[in-house]
């Protein structure tokens, strides 16, 4: 899946281990500890790649899990987080790449695809727009880092969206 942008074309291509991206880092990342239970968690991951005509070059990861609603299949989505290298930023980007992942998703059954982001990161609150997500709310204390507890936004993604 490939979406053209002045720079080139994004796509996003799964793996099966995490792609270290150099700039990806940004100030909501400071988690602090990890729990146990967290290191053990089972994760989807994409590679976000620009194809200039000349060179294919990543430029961002992307990764998933399953949240459960109820026992039942139609109730399993899929959480999905963003990285994006700072150089890349701003150009639209991180839009195509969680709408097609988003899509991906659904292409695979996958009813609902959420997003969550802190409520201060006004750049990917754009973004996650852009990329057709819906605003359901604030979470309210939801998130801890290691500078303290957060509420972040919950966005989600429907087929159709």
């Amino acid at each position: 899946m490939s979406t053209h942008i002045p720079d080139g074309n994004v796509s996003i291509r799964e793996v099966k281990e995490k792609v270290v991206i150099e700039g990806t880092e940004s100030e909501y990342d400071n988690w602090g500890e990890y729990a146990p239970e967290a290191r053990s968690m089972e994760l989807r991951r994409w590679v976000i790649e620009l194809d200039d005509g000349i060179s294919v070059v990543p430029v961002g990861d992307m990764s998933s899990h399953w949240i459960w609603y109820g026992p039942s299949p139609g109730s399993k989505a899929a959480n999905i987080g963003i990285a994006l290298a700072t150089v890349w930023r701003g150009k639209g980007i991180g839009a195509i790449a969680q709408r097609l992942l988003a899509q991906c998703l659904h292409d695979e059954g996958i009813h609902r695809v959420e997003a969550s982001t802190d409520v201060e990161n006004i750049p990917e609150q754009r973004s996650l727009a852009k990329a057709g997500f819906k605003l359901e709310g604030v979470i309210r204390g939801s998130q801890m880092r290691a500078d303290g507890r957060h509420d972040i936004q919950g966005w989600s993604h429907l087929p159709g969206d």
